[in-house]
């Protein structure tokens, strides 16, 4: 039993006032006086759950706090340089545990795996279960599928119809990927996609290049320097223009780098293994006695030589010279900070094999390595799922104690789930209903299956603890509805106020079509209980040495500042009316400071007003050079909110009944501007009528908190692995380690849970209270009213 302890917060609770530190869950938009409304999602009076705690007088704590800590004239209270919705602001300042301590007891695995998996998988020594390889399966990892590439063939098709794994060449069975094989030079050279089919050339100069799929290239496999080969072509001679070589092949598969993918390099892996395994196309494969996704879970089998650092500082270590195979329970208790988190080490196929069979080796991850395994960061906006969840793992708030853990993570990968829909045989869309959205639905709805029968933590809440990433660009907008009691972080806070729809134009993500039965009738965002996190942006280190977030007022010359695709009017833009729910179309129609197709300027364009569709390498110097900048929809979200921060640019937000990150706790008016959609031909008119004061108030606040728009810990991981490889940083890392080091994104989806732990203490104000503390009579209820065993916080 954990004992109480006083704090500063005038709410006695445990030692988990520390859990009041994730602000993950739940809070509603349009909060009550005294406490979100969100109150009521946690179950209070309506008798779910296990009872957390009973409480003191909520009236004499919101008195007491708002007297301590009262709002500014834009309704904010600040904690930690950030202003916040008044009542949460308020709860974090007043009920502070952020270094709060406590000692968990960890449980170290011991159960040893049949026949060690084969060597052709990873053991769960937490469960005794083994987690193959692509192209592997079976208890003891001992079957060998057969991954095909090709869809069947047919006369018409001789190699099967189009599919991004498609090969004419050797396929890989194991993994769906196709290689010149054996009888040539270079047999595990990649024939990726065109490359091993006839070229189309273009009937007009300006025609793009097509491709034959019926045809096969008997060519990529010639050995006549004359043709353009690929298979036989040794590299120097095709760098030194002594043979020639088809163009249209390259190097698409992770691991491998050069124009002839001559050299292995590194591959991705979360955590890249931690430093405890090898990094096998994307699935760590762990050093002996090691596990997990990224080989950070120790078993009894390799602690003898050290804990993980997210485990560290032990406290009461055994005495790790006698334990051995014999033992049952190995117990460490460590020093750990709340909210505890507990992650569930999924089957691969929802997250290793996707990785692994990537086809692209810039999908759905954030990082890259070049030839001397040297960081590449991609622009992968989807790379933030990638970054989080790394965060968590190496936290420590994370937990391998399910019974201690206030949340469980579960780390489906949606965002390698959608890029790789289709991309091979046996992740074809389901037939009844092929679009990428329904895909997505059918593989979460396995996972909640997966956890709710083989865990017991799913069923003590009805999944309310749980937490699920949807990263793609509607969310948890087809979220199956047997995980909706959960929290949802998403990139597209859709609250379906206006907007009820799907938003996308793009038809295979079109939700509207899943069947109800499936779906359920959730709207995309609950801001009571879900959370919009940043996309993912990665680390530039020229504009974090020029610091573009802090320039200042005087050198913010263009009034309105936005780039990105306006739509069919203009020269390449989507052809979609649909696009943007035609909100960009709007934009450029009234301010458009570049001519469309027919040569036409916005109607009311200006000159200190940029609103174009015109590519510039000066983007982000041009972001910085405004004053306001616009955050407008693209195929449901996009990044412009993160370029507005990272610059320094008050957001100016164009969508309707739609959430940005953090809206749901952070109080925007503070640094952005909200426009209604039926207001943006008066967008010009409204802006300028903000003054000077509120300007520079706005971008005070964008400078205090840009950083929580920026996954700084993710990337500082991903730098002290680079510094153990080389003794010279790389420019990143050196900039992004001169960093202020102030709250980012994971700091902040940290204390997000802090209110949401709040709000699960103030479940038990309804739930098995004494005769003498009824829902009623809040005011009279002190701790000594309740069992000790009701005093218990969550399930411990």
């Amino acid at each position: 039993m954990r004992t109480m302890r006083s704090t500063k917060c005038p709410w006695a609770f445990l030692g988990v006032a520390g859990a009041l530190v994730m602000l993950v869950a739940a809070v509603h938009v349009f909060m009550v006086p005294i406490l979100p409304s969100s109150l009521d999602f946690f179950g209070a009076g309506h008798g779910i759950g296990q009872p957390r705690n009973v409480l003191p007088g909520v009236g004499v704590v919101d008195s007491r706090l708002s007297g301590q800590f009262p709002s500014d004239s834009y309704g904010a209270v600040t904690y930690r340089g950030a202003p916040w919705k008044a009542e949460i602001g308020r709860w974090l300042a007043g009920c502070d545990a952020s270094l709060s301590v406590v000692n968990i007891t960890e449980f170290i695995g011991t159960k040893r795996c049949e026949q060690d998996c084969n060597g052709q998988g990873v053991c769960n020594y937490e469960r005794g279960e083994c987690r193959c390889f692509h192209g592997y399966a079976g208890k003891r990892c001992e079957e060998v599928q057969k991954v095909e590439c090709n869809l069947p063939t047919s006369q018409e098709w001789p190699v099967g119809r189009w599919i991004v794994s498609i090969c004419p060449a050797q396929c890989d069975t194991t993994r769906a990927m196709c290689f010149c094989g054996p009888g040539t030079k270079y047999p595990d050279r990649p024939v990726a996609e065109a490359c091993g089919f006839k070229t189309i050339l273009p009937k007009k100069p300006d025609d793009p290049k097509l491709t034959d799929w019926k045809t096969p290239d008997p060519d990529v496999f010639t050995t006549n320097k004359s043709k353009p080969g690929w298979c036989n072509v040794n590299p120097e001679d095709a760098y030194s223009s002594k043979v020639k070589f088809k163009e249209g092949c390259d190097c698409k598969y992770d691991g491998l780098w050069g124009r002839f993918c001559e050299t292995r390099v590194e591959c991705s892996c979360i955590n890249q293994c931690s430093g405890h395994g090898h990094c096998r196309g994307g699935f760590c494969q762990c050093d002996s006695g090691y596990f997990g996704i990224d080989c950070s879970m120790p078993s009894i089998y390799s602690v003898a030589y050290g804990l993980p650092s997210w485990l560290q500082p032990p406290m009461n270590l055994p005495d790790l010279k006698n334990i051995s195979s014999s033992s049952i329970d190995v117990k460490v208790v460590a020093k750990k900070k709340r909210p505890l988190i507990y992650v569930y080490d999924l089957p691969a196929e929802f997250d290793s094999h996707l990785l692994e069979g990537r086809h692209y080796k810039f999908q759905c991850v954030n990082r890259i390595y070049d030839d001397k395994n040297r960081t590449i960061w991609t622009q992968q906006l989807y790379g933030a799922q990638i970054a989080l969840y790394e965060s968590i793992l190496a936290s420590p708030h994370r937990t391998l104690n399910g019974d201690e853990a206030d949340y469980f993570y579960v780390p489906a990968l949606d965002s390698c789930l959608i890029t790789r829909s289709d991309d091979a045989p046996h992740l074809q869309m389901p037939r009844d209903l092929r679009l990428r959205s329904y895909h997505t639905l059918e593989y979460y709805r396995m996972a909640y299956d997966h956890i709710a029968q083989r865990y017991p933590y799913w069923n003590r809440t009805s999944g309310r603890d749980h937490i699920w990433f949807f990263s793609w660009d509607e969310g948890a907008c087809y979220a199956p509805k047997e995980i909706w009691n959960s929290m949802m972080l998403v990139h597209w806070g859709n609250t379906n106020t206006k907007h009820k729809n799907s938003t996308t134009a793009y038809w295979a993500d079109n939700w509207n079509y899943i069947p109800i039965d499936r779906r359920g009738n959730h709207p995309c965002f609950d801001p009571r209980k879900d959370l919009v996190l940043p996309a993912w942006k990665k680390p530039n280190p020229a504009a974090i040495w020029l610091k573009l977030w802090a320039r200042k007022r005087n050198n913010r010359t263009t009034l309105f500042y936005f780039n990105g695709n306006l739509g069919p009017a203009y020269k390449d833009g989507r052809h979609e009316d649909t696009y943007s729910m035609g909100i960009r179309q709007k934009l450029a129609a009234e301010f458009g400071s570049t001519p469309d197709k027919q040569g036409k300027l916005g109607r009311q364009h200006t000159a200190n007003v940029t609103v174009t569709y015109l590519r510039t390498e000066k983007y982000y110097e041009e972001l910085a050079s405004s004053i306001f900048c616009g955050v407008l929809p693209g195929d449901g979200w996009s990044g412009r909110m993160e370029d507005s921060m990272l610059q320094g640019c008050i957001p100016v937000i164009i969508q309707d009944g739609i959430l940005l990150p953090y809206e749901n706790m952070l109080n925007y008016n503070s640094f952005a501007v909200r426009i209604q959609e039926d207001d943006i031909p008066n967008l010009i008119r409204i802006l300028r009528g903000i003054t000077e004061t509120q300007i520079e108030f706005m971008l005070r606040n964008v400078r205090q908190i840009w950083q929580r728009f920026f996954y700084r810990d993710s990337i500082l991981l991903e730098a002290q692995r680079q510094k153990r490889l080389f003794s010279e940083e790389a420019p990143w890392s050196v900039e992004v380690s001169k960093l202020d080091k102030v709250d980012d994104v994971f700091a902040t989806f940290i204390q997000r849970d802090k209110e949401t732990d709040k709000l699960r203490l103030q479940e038990a104000r309804g739930l098995e209270s004494r005769e003498s503390c009824v829902h009623g009579n809040m005011g009279t209820c002190t701790l000594s009213d309740v069992d000790e065993k009701h005093v218990k916080w969550t399930r411990s």
